[in-house]
């Protein structure tokens, strides 16, 4: 599992995350997977690509899991 740290932010968008923790290689892409529902948000699909997460959700992609911390 992944830990991501949202610092002093309220929140960061779903494709953002799959990016900067290194899931993706670019936010296109993950913008692609996130339409195609193969990003689940807190055991659900997932489709909106801008998504606000936040502290205390889990993202799960391609059998790997980020805790939002």
């Amino acid at each position: 599992m992944i830990e991501f740290d949202l610092a002093e932010r309220d929140y960061i968008e779903l494709h953002r995350l799959l990016k900067v923790t290194g899931l993706c290689e670019s936010g296109g892409v993950a913008k692609l997977l996130i339409a195609e529902g193969l990003v689940h948000v807190d055991g659900e699909v997932e489709t909106r690509k801008r998504c606000k997460i936040r502290a205390g959700q889990i993202v799960a992609f391609n059998d790997r899991r980020i805790s939002v911390i």
